[in-house]
């Protein structure tokens, strides 16, 4: 698989900046810093080739072959910084965070840590199944490196935050997953690490644990805790992390704001999937073109030109099939607009070149808080909107999303991008679980990073009053009030 995951040069990959509240670290403030790391294992075609490395290597003799877990990755972490790890199973994920803590050796190249590091690599590694949860924690703590009377001190907090009742005192061997999760993640957090590595860590547990450990990494982070995160749920990674590294093969393939990695991870998946269907699969016969012509450009109304952005110099997560090439957010008027007070209507306009045949185009936009939480995303087959049933090479499509942004006042960024879908599998669309139908959709072009806009209160004297709603997002609704008369001889 080739590492070229877009067919636009991105800028130097530069850190996505901290959420409001965090301090900003300057270049000296790193706590984990790698240059050049690798890690290779020697594999054996059978058992009794390693006896035979073993004796007769000084002859000049070699048994077996090199693998390389992973190789060539160099970074720089920060306090208060979060940094996700991506890759497909098999990409070193896991190697990269056991050389991070200490229980690996790199082959080569260089590992500095400064402080504390605490890490929770697999679930319940670090505990003995014969102990009970409580001596497990004393344990554990102890070798994280508190102090007896820090222990002391914290274990009434670890205990409260695990929440596993009596089974505290019981062996850790009778416990579910869930449970020893909780313990785990309350033992780790609570020792004041300077980094803390998680693999996987919150795959487990029921919904409310995991927002309960959330608030914590962010209360953590706050404090200046720096935190590297490897989760196959690249969503997590997308509204937690600051930055990702993509891992293919062991090898570094980008590194930069997480969700650009989500994006190119996205297309990652995609290409495998697409190299294990063609490789089992007969070349099929070229379909027809369809005869559907393409929707008139100037049956969509389009915004002036000072409402587009430069994107000139912004990342494009693309396979090769498109390219964007331009990006407005206007007002119906088609007036350019970069601040709306609360409920305004915005209208996101997208263009895109198609520099291959495409089959059913599918549009769609996201918008995130500042924070990098997703508050809204839709496309075309959400809306069920009418769309050409193949797009020709050279083809320009436009995409145009008129949204009400009933959204809490602060600072918004947003991407668009264009995936296809197989003519067969559009006509079938309503008939498909959601899963089944974005495994047929194909990730074409993406740009994460489009453009940005501020939400504000309304004006004073605005009805009904000046602030819609609290919260993120403002849900549909209605309200109804009654008034019951006073009981007899109340």
């Amino acid at each position: 698989m080739s590492p070229d995951l877009s067919v636009a040069t991105p800028p130097p990959a530069t850190a996505q900046a901290p959420a409001r509240g965090l301090r900003v670290a300057p270049d000296t403030d790193w706590v984990l810093r790698v240059l050049d790391l690798g890690k290779c294992y020697r594999i054996y075609d059978q058992p009794s080739d390693r006896l035979k490395q073993m004796f007769l290597s000084r002859f000049g003799r070699r048994y077996g072959h090199d693998f390389w877990a992973l190789r060539g990755l160099s970074l720089e972490l920060r306090r208060g910084e979060t940094l996700g790890i991506l890759g497909r199973n098999g990409s070193g994920k896991s190697t990269l965070l056991q050389l991070m803590a200490g229980t690996l050796a790199p082959t080569t190249g260089r590992l500095e840590r400064r402080g504390r590091v605490a890490a929770l690599l697999e679930l319940g590694s670090g505990f003995n199944p014969e102990f009970t949860g409580r001596e497990n924690v004393l344990l554990n703590a102890a070798v994280l490196g508190l102090s007896e009377a820090e222990v002391n001190r914290r274990f009434d907090e670890i205990v409260a935050f695990a929440d596993i009742g009596e089974f505290l005192d019981q062996p850790v061997r009778f416990y579910s997953s869930g449970m020893l999760m909780r313990l785990a993640f309350a033992v780790s957090t609570a020792v004041d690490p300077d980094v803390l590595l998680l693999d996987e860590a919150l795959a487990v547990g029921d919904v409310f644990f995991r927002q309960k450990c959330y608030q914590r990494l962010e209360r953590l982070r706050e404090r200046g805790v720096a935190i590297v995160l490897v989760s196959h749920a690249a969503h997590e990674v997308e509204q937690y992390c600051q930055r990702a590294v993509l891992l293919d093969h062991g090898l570094p393939v980008f590194e930069g704001p997480a969700r650009e990695a989500v994006k190119r991870y996205y297309l990652q998946e995609q290409r495998a999937h697409l190299d294990v269907a063609s490789a089992g699969a007969a070349t099929p016969p070229p379909r027809p073109p369809d005869e559907a012509p393409l929707p008139a450009l100037d049956e969509v109304p389009w915004p002036a030109a000072e409402a587009f952005f430069d994107i000139a110099d912004r990342a494009q997560v693309a396979n090769g099939r498109a390219r964007c090439t331009g990006v407005a957010l206007c007002d119906p008027r088609g007036s350019a607009l970069r601040h709306l007070a609360q409920g305004g209507v915005g209208v996101f306009c997208c263009e895109f070149e198609a520099l291959a045949d495409l089959e059913v185009p599918v549009g769609g936009l996201m918008i995130y808080s500042e924070r990098g939480v997703s508050v809204h995303g839709k496309h075309t087959l959400q809306y069920d909107c009418p769309v050409p049933m193949g797009v020709p090479r050279g083809a320009r499509l436009r995409f145009r999303h008129e949204i009400a942004l009933q959204l809490s006042p602060q600072e918004y960024v947003f991407e668009v991008t264009l995936s296809s879908l197989p003519r067969e599998v559009y006509d079938r669309r309503a008939g498909h679980a959601v899963a089944d139908l974005y495994a047929h959709i194909e990730q074409v072009c993406a740009l994460p990073r489009a453009g940005s806009f501020s939400v504000g209160l309304r004006p004073v004297g605005t009805r009904p009053i000046q602030i819609l709603h609290h919260g993120l997002a403002n849900l549909p609704g209605r309200c109804a009030v009654a008034a019951l008369p006073p009981a007899d001889g109340a």
